[in-house]
């Protein structure tokens, strides 16, 4: 019988704050120099751990439990659940929406999904390739998915029949897509922030206080090269500890609106207009920083960095936003002074690769990267994490762990 990854780093004596998820450190804990040791955590880990074949749409993000020995896996329509030597233990499906971003809550377990429900380009093009009929949704819907990750212990499990899976409704979000606004160019246009819906989502303590953690999502955002309220990334803070008096079981012929009224906070950060906003947001308690994965964008008044390093130790500051009305102002995050750095726009960054498909951080400077593809003869998805050490540099974010 195979000896899971949990089992190999109780018997190398090693956790080095090795706990749940995303961040795989979710704990408050001093950084610790990165460098290799005679019981250095990356000699437990496998090296690359893949899905195999998972179906038509790709993968959206990823959430590795490494106490445990499992993988989430969101492939749109389905979460799929592995162990690190890549058997398929379980899989949740019939979503007909958009899931995204997967994140772990250190304080239970639970896996949290972004979930979106939208009539945009994005929502058809989900149903038709689920081979629905082309109807409109009475009104698009943003909501986080939860997974009880124990209950997911075979392939096929119903999200909506089989109790394993409960939402709970962002109304903020729903708002935003929905508003109005008015631009400095005097034109009105559809999406506050650009707002397209939500994708990126990790937990981490409070920007405030640094001390219980908070859910944090980001918003996608539309990438309008014709407007200059849309170069922030967007977001939200929820305090997820009552929760479970939002959570709904999923119905999507009769979407719930229950969830809280309002976030916690909400944040921006500078980094030029990108393509659907954060694809992969990911704390790392080794480094306390978010490390942010998208699509770049085509302004070309911006570099268009693909990685982005958000400074998790710095306060928000309360700043008037550019290219907003005159006088909006908001909480702002700054980038970490690290990376390639653009003198006209002051923004900081990485061009990468990966990352945009699923970004794990593990502790001490460890990640699983998603690498996605397709299969060359019958064109299905997967993905394959691959281990890397951060290194930070300005032209190298990452190198292979070999």
């Amino acid at each position: 019988m195979q000896m899971n990854i949990f089992n190999l780093l109780i018997a190398g004596t090693l956790l080095w704050g090795i706990t749940t998820g995303i961040s795989a450190s979710e704990t408050q804990q001093t950084p610790r120099k990165q460098t290799e040791t005679a019981t250095d955590v990356s000699s437990f880990l496998p090296r690359a751990v893949t899905t195999g074949k998972q179906g038509k749409f790709h993968v959206q993000g990823v959430v590795v439990d490494a106490r445990r020995g499992y993988a989430y896996f969101s492939f749109t329509t389905r979460l799929v659940k592995i162990d690190l030597h890549g058997n398929l233990i379980g899989s949740v499906e019939g979503l007909t929406g958009h899931l995204g971003d997967l994140a772990c809550n250190p304080d239970n377990g639970q896996i949290y999904g972004s979930l979106e429900y939208k009539n945009d380009g994005i929502g058809k093009g989900i149903r038709k390739g689920l081979g629905e009929e082309e109807t409109v949704r009475q009104r698009d819907g943003f909501y986080v998915a939860i997974f009880d990750p124990d209950k997911i212990t075979r392939p096929g499990m119903d999200a909506e029949k089989d109790g394993v899976m409960t939402t709970v409704y962002l109304k903020t979000v729903t708002d935003d897509y929905y508003a109005k606004v008015s631009l400095p160019d005097g034109r009105t246009v559809d999406h506050r922030y650009g707002c397209s819906g939500i994708d990126g989502i990790t937990f981490a303590p409070s920007r405030e206080d640094g001390k219980a953690n908070r859910l944090y999502v980001a918003y996608g955002i539309y990438s309008d090269t014709t407007r200059t309220d849309n170069d922030y990334q967007v977001l939200l803070s929820y305090d997820v500890a009552d929760w479970q008096r939002y959570a709904r079981p999923l119905s999507q012929q009769a979407p719930h609106t229950s969830g809280p009224d309002t976030p916690e906070n909400r944040y921006f950060v500078y980094t030029g207009n990108t393509t659907y906003g954060i694809q992969n947001l990911a704390y790392d308690a080794a480094s306390g920083n978010f490390y942010a994965a998208v699509y770049k964008g085509s302004k070309q008044e911006f570099p268009n960095y693909s990685l982005f390093v958000i400074d998790g130790k710095a306060k928000p500051k309360r700043e008037t936003l550019k290219g907003f009305p005159a006088g909006e102002k908001g909480w702002v995050l700054p980038l970490a002074e690290a990376g390639l750095s653009d003198s006209e726009s002051g923004v900081r960054g990485w061009n990468f690769r990966w990352g945009a498909t699923g970004l794990c951080p593990l502790g001490d400077g460890l990640f699983y990267i998603s690498h996605n593809g397709t299969t060359p003869n019958d064109k299905q998805q997967y993905s394959e994490l691959h281990l890397y050490r951060w290194k930070g540099e300005k032209d190298e974010a990452f190198v292979p762990v070999h």
